[in-house]
């Protein structure tokens, strides 16, 4: 499959009529307004039905296009924690207080036994954000494939590998309290959703997971609900500004959605600062017909931005319960959802 890994991107349809604004702050337009067949997307109501999907959402240059499923609802998001994060990171460098070229030995970094080595206290915050830090520590938080992939400690020096690592992630979290002395929630609830008037975030739904027998670093766990992410997907698409007012530096997204890694080598999915990318030229590009970047979560959640096409796509699965994953057939739905345009 050329786009094995990429994130479901589903367009559903509750109801063959108007598109009903969420909310008054966002015009909403048909599909048709913005180049999009409302008729080719009614195929996907009945797919994502069948594959268990509970929201989704899409925007046309700010625009609302398309909102069905339960979009209020907070729900986990699993890896798409990290362009959170990475946009408070953007923020925070901006205003002098991160230096991403610290290493981890001046910022006093380290973790439970076995501790960091003198080699690997010489990756700096960049390299985290990268996922290159060469440090592969337990982390919490890591699923079971993702712990039987990481390499043995010391076998790739820091900058030189990518590995998609939670070590890195987490400790970025730690890094951003010392240096700026907010926690994560909080930060991103004062910089983010409320000049973003987020409707349904708050610090209060979200959790840090601590497993202390496997790091003293723990994961930020997020929930957010579809018509939040959605809001901070425009604001990506937007160059960083929301109703006039610059939120996020634009060079600063710029360089986080850069490809600094090759993730997937069959379809040249790519890592950033944070965000997986799609390179322009790569089979995935192509596939899509445009570059974009993303994040995913447990590969059913879905945070998506296609800069040269305006769109926005935002897809939630309930995964707090029992769930299945829908696979190779998910994995084709990104076909269908392009040849919906006009």
């Amino acid at each position: 499959m050329l786009l094995a890994g990429l994130p479901t991107l589903v367009v559903c349809l509750a109801a063959y009529g108007p598109v009903v604004p969420a909310w008054d702050e966002l015009e909403v337009v048909s599909p048709e307004e913005v180049g999009w067949s409302f008729e080719r997307l009614q195929a996907f109501d009945e797919a994502a039905a069948k594959l268990g999907y509970t929201a989704v959402m899409l925007a046309y240059d700010g625009k609302v296009f398309h909102e069905w499923g339960n979009s209020t609802y907070n729900y986990r998001c699993h890896s798409i924690r990290k362009p959170f994060l990475g946009a408070l990171y953007g923020i925070h460098v901006a205003r002098g207080e991160i230096d991403l070229d610290a290493t981890l030995k001046t910022l006093g970094i380290d973790d439970i036994p076995p501790r960091l080595t003198a080699e690997e206290k010489t990756a700096t915050i960049r390299q985290l954000l990268q996922s290159r830090s060469g440090i592969y520590h337990e982390a919490a938080a890591e699923t079971e494939g993702m712990s039987a992939a990481r390499p043995a400690r010391g076998s790739h020096a820091p900058g030189t590998f990518f590995y998609y690592n939670n070590w890195d992630f987490n400790a970025l979290g730690t890094i951003f309290n010392h240096l700026t002395g907010l926690g994560v929630f909080e930060a991103f609830e004062k910089e983010i959703a409320i000049p973003l008037g987020m409707q349904d975030f708050a610090p209060a739904n979200c959790e840090y997971q601590l497993e202390a027998e496997k790091s003293m670093h723990p994961a930020y766990s997020f929930r957010m609900s579809a018509r939040d992410m959605l809001r901070f997907g425009i604001l990506f698409q937007q160059g960083g500004t929301w109703r006039g007012q610059q939120i996020i530096p634009k060079d600063w997204i710029e360089e986080s959605t850069q490809t600094y890694s090759i993730e997937d080598a069959a379809s040249g999915v790519g890592y950033g600062y944070l965000w997986k990318t799609i390179p322009a030229g790569s089979p995935a590009a192509q596939a899509l017909g445009a570059s974009a970047y993303l994040h995913t979560g447990l590969g059913v959640h879905s945070l998506v931005i296609v800069p040269e096409l305006k769109l926005v796509v935002v897809m939630r699965f309930d995964t707090d319960g029992a769930w299945e994953d829908p696979g190779a057939e998910g994995d084709a739905l990104p076909f269908l959802l392009m040849s919906a345009r006009l």
